[in-house]
């Protein structure tokens, strides 16, 4: 009895404290931008605050805004000052968090640029920006008040950029809004970025659970145009004027495509209500990359963009880990083996009961063989997170681990649906 009303009385404190926070009393219907810049090594980081700006669309939950998943190595908070109530929170990954666990980030420092929106704010609010350290916790690393009143929140018109809504027909505060944004797409080359569009909305609603939840996903394009077709290729010589300055050999590995332009990137996503962000990029090249709430990136014209996009954005909207364990990748030691991964599909049986234990049925063997009999089969399978030892998988193949797989795993099917169910009830 005693553990039932602890559990009853655990149930009503965290309702009331979800009910406290009302959007129409704290926010107002419209997104203030926060954009700083993060400094250091591998073993330390500063944020230098740069400028705020106040967007036209807010396109998140009017409900749902504090984040329950504790995903990113990254998160800010925003508390409203006067009672200290947390009122909004999201976590999110960036290649700035990447970058520290390459080897470069031992012998030198670097800065890269951030973006952080949130609801616009009635009244004055404490920001807290917090990294997660190498012991899984979190520690914040700087704060700041913020005054909506304050003169220097710039409040322009966005960039001027035309843009189509693709699929979906959802209110954008119940939907999970995706924005494509073109890169390397010329201006005579606009209906050719909207028709890749078209075509990659097709092939996400082929996979579960995007085709069963098909009625709560917007899909907007919006129309940045280059100077140049392409992106840059550093190891071969190529560059080219593009939009958002994309380009290959992301820290030295030859398939990995990025912008470290943030800021335009969220310059052109402002133009639509949004959620998450696809940067499209115009190549028949391989590659592409993705980090949670942050962006995800790929080619538009590679027989194998279908696989490519999926897996990416697994990375940008549900905080999935990479399961392959083969490939060369620039990061040393990125998942500590005595620490538990914050991604739902990986686990270094740390805290196994927080992942997909109660998901494994009882006559399959822990950890399991990767044999044909397990085949489809949820267990604990070894190899996964950039390494063949010590980190474990829920599946013996899926999206996030290879271009052969044709769906994603039961675990990683799940973690999506949460993600879509939290932006769209």
């Amino acid at each position: 009895m005693i553990k039932k009303s602890l559990l009853l009385l655990l149930l009503i404190l965290e309702v009331t404290a979800t009910a406290q926070i009302r959007f129409d009393n704290y926010f107002t219907d419209k997104t203030l931008r926060f954009d700083f810049m993060l400094a250091g090594n591998h073993a330390k980081s500063t944020v230098y605050p740069l400028e705020m700006k106040q967007e036209p669309h807010w396109g998140g939950s009017l409900v749902n805004l504090t984040d329950p998943f504790g995903y990113g190595n990254l998160k800010y908070e925003i508390f409203d000052l006067e009672s200290g109530h947390l009122i909004y929170s999201k976590g999110y990954g960036s290649l700035y968090q990447e970058w520290q666990t390459t080897a470069e980030a031992k012998i030198m420092e670097r800065a890269f640029y951030e973006v952080a929106t949130f609801p616009y704010p009635l009244d004055k609010v404490k920001f807290v920006l917090s990294l997660r350290k190498k012991d899984g916790d979190f520690s914040a690393i700087y704060e700041t008040i913020i005054d909506p009143e304050n003169y220097f929140i710039r409040s322009e018109p966005v960039v001027d950029a035309a843009f189509t809504r693709i699929a979906g027909e959802g209110d954008p505060h119940k939907s999970l809004d995706i924005v494509f944004i073109a890169e390397g797409y010329t201006a005579d080359a606009m209906e050719k970025f909207r028709n890749d569009v078209r075509r990659l909305a097709d092939v996400l609603f082929s996979y579960q659970p995007y085709d069963e939840m098909m009625g709560k996903i917007n899909i907007w394009a919006v129309e940045a145009v280059s100077p140049e077709s392409g992106t840059d290729i550093p190891g071969e010589g190529i560059y080219r004027n593009t939009a958002l300055n994309s380009s290959y050999f992301t820290f030295d590995v030859d398939r990995y495509l990025t912008t470290f332009d943030i800021k335009g990137v969220n310059d052109y996503a402002a133009v639509v209500p949004h959620d998450n962000i696809v940067v499209l990029i115009n190549s028949e090249s391989y590659g592409g990359g993705g980090m949670y709430n942050y962006y995800s990136g790929t080619t538009s014209d590679h027989p194998l963009t279908p696989q490519v996009f999926t897996h990416e954005l697994g990375h940008g909207l549900a905080g999935l880990g990479d399961e392959y364990y083969s490939s060369d990748v620039a990061y040393e030691e990125f998942y500590p083996l005595a620490v538990e991964p914050w991604e739902p599909n990986i686990t270094t049986l740390v805290n196994f009961e927080s992942k997909w234990k109660d998901m494994i049925d009882p006559s399959v063997p822990v950890p399991t063989p990767a044999e044909e009999a397990y085949s489809g089969v949820v267990g604990l399978f070894e190899g996964a997170g950039y390494s063949a030892k010590g980190i474990y998988r829920s599946q013996t193949n899926c999206r996030m681990k290879s271009n052969e797989a044709d769906a994603f795993c039961r675990v990683c099917q799940e973690a999506i649906k949460r993600v879509i169910l939290f932006y769209s009830e």
